[in-house]
């Protein structure tokens, strides 16, 4: 893992085409700001687990349980 130290208004950039900025912090909350081409997706970490034990349930399913 790399850890970077940044400050409010400072950024870092991705592969070149991803930049992530300090945009305030706030006793333990630090407020983010990414700016990424639109056919880059960006997702919470909590959201992204979510989104794939949703298809990793999906991809279970028996299709013929599926009508139609």
């Amino acid at each position: 893992m790399l850890v970077l130290t940044r400050k409010v208004n400072q950024s870092i950039i991705i592969d070149g085409d991803v930049e992530v900025v300090v945009l305030e912090v706030r006793g333990e909350q630090v407020r983010l700001g990414i700016r990424a081409p639109q056919d880059v997706v960006v997702h919470r970490k909590e959201v992204y687990d979510q989104i794939l034990a949703e298809n990793q349930s999906a991809s279970q399913t028996d299709p013929r349980d599926v009508p139609g």
